[in-house]
């Protein structure tokens, strides 16, 4: 493992909100959130008032009554988070673009031409305020979560170097929250046994963390606590899955309420997978309830499809099957669909019409191949005339549509 911080984690600030303070300067300075119905991205000055993205708007507005929401400008953030990720190209091919507004980069080979990694990291921050009119923090250090974590503490709007030797003093006084894989939930499980800081997690014994999280988090996270991460720069990443969720708020676990939903993630994930000839055989639902358990269940087919009907009653079957081994619970309140164990080039088994019960959901029959043809007329259609010049017959959800398809986009890793 290198022995000098030369990992840089660069990662712009409030970026969707920062955008919209740029193209409208009489926002800047003022508490804004992009979205609506709910809470997409919230500047720091709304954050003070408790402001958070995946908020209900009605919540943020109780919270902050002179918060301003402003619509997505969504080529605007595709611009320029490249326009910035750009930037980190300029001093290294070691590249590792993890979202649109943040990336790693290794500079261990680049600092005889361009000075030390934290005067690299100085660069760019002046050069994405100069060019860009925007905010970007930067944490440098030997490992990426370590790295990572750093670009938080430097935020809003700084820099964090943190030296080989101060490592573990650094990283163990900070909150448990900050580490990669730490979300709202696992920090909640954490608290119940009184681990509320890095250090007090790299002080439990990891059999308690195991029977807390599970054999692999619980590994994880102890080694990621004493900053014991080997993981290298994947500069081509690609999704080994894709999937969809929506958060349904608390709905009725009846099918006008999942059939509906369903479809519209089917659409957004098969869409996808056709668009990079990804097909996948294996399909996993998430079904979680009202107290916020959930519940996973998969299949792995013998061909990999990539049809948005097809994969839709796939999905819906899974959850049927959810809602018959859990009768006691009537209500849900999220529904996930992923597709997995892509294929690329894939041929495709032409199957003989032999009357099976499932024939609409094989992608070799009659009925599959209609279907799937239906779907490439529809791709041809939106490519031509946008996403919403057509779709499906049953119509999502508005709870599923709370989140605009193009902010979910921009969060989707390349196939």
């Amino acid at each position: 493992m290198e022995t000098t911080a030369t990992i840089l984690h660069a990662d712009l600030d409030a970026f969707y909100a920062s955008v919209e303070q740029l193209l409208d300067p009489m926002l800047r300075g003022k508490p804004i959130a992009v979205g609506g119905g709910v809470v997409l991205a919230a500047s720091y000055e709304a954050r003070a008032f408790g402001v958070r993205g995946g908020m209900p708007g009605r919540k943020a507005r109780e919270l902050c009554p002179q918060l301003i929401f402003v619509g997505g400008n969504f080529s605007h953030y595709q611009r320029l988070g490249d326009a910035a990720i750009k930037m980190l190209d300029d001093f290294t091919p070691l590249v590792e673009r993890i979202s649109i507004d943040e990336a790693f980069a290794d500079v261990a080979g680049c600092t005889h031409l361009f000075g030390s990694p934290q005067e690299i990291a100085a660069t760019i921050r002046r050069r994405v305020r100069a060019e860009l009119g925007l905010p970007i923090s930067i944490g440098v250090a030997r490992t990426k979560h370590l790295a990572k974590i750093a670009s938080q503490v430097a935020k809003p709007d700084g820099l964090v170097v943190v030296d080989p030797g101060t490592e573990l003093s650094f990283l163990h006084n900070l909150p448990v929250g900050l580490m990669w894989g730490v979300g709202p939930a696992t920090r909640a499980r954490l608290a119940e046994i009184g681990v509320e800081t890095i250090g007090q997690l790299a002080r439990t014994h990891s059999g308690a963390l195991t029977r807390l999280l599970g054999p692999a988090a619980g590994e994880k996270l102890l080694a990621l606590s004493w900053n014991r991460d080997p993981r290298k720069l994947e500069t081509k990443r690609r999704a080994h899955s894709a999937g969809a969720q929506s958060a349904l708020g608390q709905k009725p676990a009846v099918a006008r309420v999942i059939v509906p939903t369903l479809l519209h993630l089917a659409d957004r994930v098969a869409s996808r997978l056709r668009a990079k000839a990804r097909p996948g055989r294996t399909v996993t639902v998430r079904v979680r309830f009202a107290d916020l358990s959930a519940v996973t269940r998969s299949i792995t087919l013998d061909q990999p499809i990539s049809a948005t009907t097809m994969l839709a009653e796939i999905a819906g079957d899974l959850v049927r099957g959810v809602l018959a081994d859990n009768p006691h619970e009537r209500t849900i309140s999220l529904l996930a669909i992923s597709v997995s164990h892509l294929w690329e080039n894939a041929d495709l088994q032409l199957e003989l019409p032999l009357g099976l019960a499932d024939e609409k959901q094989r992608p070799g029959t009659a009925k599959g191949l209609a279907r799937f043809g239906a779907d490439r007329a529809i791709d041809k259609i939106r490519e031509r005339f946008g996403k919403q010049a057509v779709g499906y017959g049953t119509v999502a959800l508005e709870a599923a549509r709370s989140v605009p398809d193009e902010f979910r986009e921009l969060a989707e890793k390349e196939l």
